[in-house]
């Protein structure tokens, strides 16, 4: 199912959004500065290219002071702009029942728009060791 829902993802604009979130780390990439910001643009390409399946995991430094300070400029500069058409999306796509998996994608993907540093985007862990 998470393979459908990839699919029709990626068909209905996830593309276009991974595009953009590509094209902005490649810029942001262009001076030493924006480097970290440029890789965090990276990440959400990855994931807003392929959601479903996927989950916003903690990585160890999450709260430490250094991606505490990212992010605050993170937001200050632009990402709370990501945040809130992440926000825009996902409202208007949970008005249809059929939009409403799209939605909730666009809703999971703004958390980590909102605070990109610290988290990372990956398959969701098997619980109690059972394999997938």
């Amino acid at each position: 199912m998470n393979l459908i829902g990839n699919i029709l993802w990626i068909i209905l604009g996830g593309f276009a959004i991974a595009l953009e979130y590509l094209i902005a780390g490649i810029l942001m990439c262009i001076t030493i500065i924006g480097i970290p910001f440029g890789i965090q643009s990276f990440k959400l390409a990855g994931a807003s290219l392929w959601p479903f399946g996927n989950e916003i995991q903690n990585t160890p430094n999450t709260g430490s002071g250094v991606s505490t300070i990212l992010n605050v400029l993170w937001i200050l500069l632009g990402g709370i702009w990501i945040t809130l058409t992440h926000l825009v999306l996902g409202i208007g796509l949970c008005i249809t029942i059929v939009g409403i998996p799209f939605g909730l994608q666009h809703f999971k993907l703004m958390k980590l728009s909102f605070t990109p540093f610290g988290y990372e985007f990956g398959g969701v862990r098997p619980a109690d060791g059972l394999t997938q």
